[in-house]
C-alpha cells in the first residue's frame, strides 16, 4: 500500500476533522491508505518536553513519516494569517530531509480552519506552501470542476480546502467543505498514483 501523510495541528479540533474527511479521499483510491499524523504543543517560554506518545488522538509525526509518504497533505488553523507555530516548529525540524532532496517531485496540498471567514484562510495555505515549494514538492490546490468551490458559502479556495469553524470553534464541516476535503484527498492520491507509476517507467527502461 502506497500512503498519502495527512499532517496536521488542530487546537479545538476542527482542522482534525478536516483531515479525517481528506483520509477518506485518499482511500477512496486502491492502493492508498492515508497515514494521519499530528504534532505537539510547543512553550512559549522554553522548549518543554512532550511524551512521545500523546494522551489521545493520533501518534505524533517523525521525519521518517515524511520520507516514506507518496504525498503530504498539510493542515493547520491559522494565527493571525500565518500557520500555527506547532506546525511551523516541526517543519523547521525537516532540514535533514531538505539536504538529501528527500521529498523531491513528491504532490503535497494544504487546509486550514478559521473562526470568521475572512480571518486568514488563504494566507494561512499559502504560509503552508512555501516551505513545501523549498523542498521541491508540487503544490497541489483544487481546481474549480471541483464545483463545490463555487457555491460553498462557508470554507473552500482554490489554494486548498478551508473550513469556517465559527466564533466559538464549534461549526461542523459544512457539505461543500466535506466535498473539497475528500477531493483534495483523491487528488493527491491520483497525482502520486501517476508519480509512482512515472518512476517505475524511468526504472525499467
Amino acid at each position: 500500500m502506497s500512503e498519502i501523510l495527512v499532517l496536521y495541528y488542530s487546537r479545538y479540533g476542527a482542522t482534525a476533522q478536516m483531515a479525517h474527511q481528506i483520509a477518506r479521499g485518499v482511500e477512496e483510491l486502491a492502493g492508498f491508505q492515508a497515514r494521519i499524523r499530528t504534532v505537539p504543543e510547543v512553550s512559549a517560554v522554553c522548549e518543554a518536553q512532550e511524551d512521545t506518545i500523546p494522551r489521545e488522538g493520533p501518534p505524533y509525526a517523525s521525519l521518517g513519516d515524511l520520507q516514506e509518504c507518496a504525498g503530504l497533505a498539510l493542515g493547520s488553523p491559522t494565527r493571525f494569517g500565518n500557520m500555527a507555530a506547532a506546525l511551523k516548529y516541526f517543519i523547521d525540524s525537516t532540514s535533514p530531509l531538505w539536504l538529501q532532496g528527500a521529498l523531491i517531485g513528491k504532490p503535497a496540498a494544504a487546509f486550514t480552519s478559521t473562526s470568521s471567514l475572512h480571518g486568514g484562510q488563504e494566507t494561512t495555505l499559502i504560509s503552508m506552501l512555501l516551505p513545501l515549494l523549498h523542498h521541491g514538492m508540487l503544490y497541489l490546490g483544487l481546481p474549480y470542476s471541483e464545483t463545490a468551490l463555487l457555491t460553498s458559502r462557508s470554507g473552500g479556495t482554490p489554494y486548498g480546502p478551508s473550513h469556517l469553524a465559527g466564533a466559538e470553534s464549534d461549526l461542523p464541516l459544512s457539505e461543500e467543505e466535506i466535498v473539497l476535503c475528500q477531493a483534495l484527498g483523491r487528488r493527491l492520491a491520483e497525482t502520486a498514483q501517476a508519480q509512482l507509476a512515472a518512476d517505475l517507467i524511468r526504472i525499467c527502461k
